[in-house]
């Protein structure tokens, strides 16, 4: 009778998100001009929640250099939503300065403006339910002994009703 050895390979452990699709975004970012992820990432800590509320980058346009080995500044692309263009045009070198600024030198010497709806979602918060009409819903809900949960449900049941 022959026995069968068993070897027990080394269970894999899941790796982090951002290992795995790393490259690939980056390899994205790099082909829109963006020497890191993070100009786009956080773009609202570098030019202001006012700005990023009706902006946000899609690509830098380096000109081709005069000098081999000198890069001089680009043009930063910003998608604007229509009603804030003239607005965020005439604060087109406040942006430059504050990107230059995280950035860490001169990357960015002008903005240029694409007139289209934002692409992310919208960080306005929702409305708030009505407090009176999730006390009447509560009180119509059948007993339910955790009283958090109560609550919870009948904010959900106003909300559904608000729409």
């Amino acid at each position: 009778m022959t026995e069968h050895l068993i070897v027990n390979k080394p269970s894999s452990f899941a790796k982090p998100l951002r290992d795995l699709l790393g490259k690939v975004v980056g390899d994205s970012f790099t082909r829109q001009g963006f020497a890191s992820a993070e100009l786009v990432t956080r773009w609202t800590d570098i030019v202001g929640a006012e700005i990023a509320a009706h902006s946000e980058p899609i690509k830098i346009q380096w000109p081709r250099a005069a000098e081999p080995g000198a890069r001089p500044p680009g043009t930063l692309v910003l998608r604007v939503e229509g009603p804030a263009a003239i607005e965020v045009q005439h604060l087109a070198a406040v942006i430059c300065e504050r990107v230059n600024r995280f950035l860490g030198w001169r990357a960015i010497e002008r903005v240029a403006l694409r007139q289209a709806p934002l692409r992310r979602a919208s960080s306005r918060l929702a409305p708030r339910t009505d407090p009176a009409a999730a006390a009447r819903i509560a009180t119509s809900l059948p007993e339910i002994a955790d009283e958090e949960l109560r609550q919870a449900l009948a904010r959900l049941g106003a909300a559904i009703k608000r729409r």
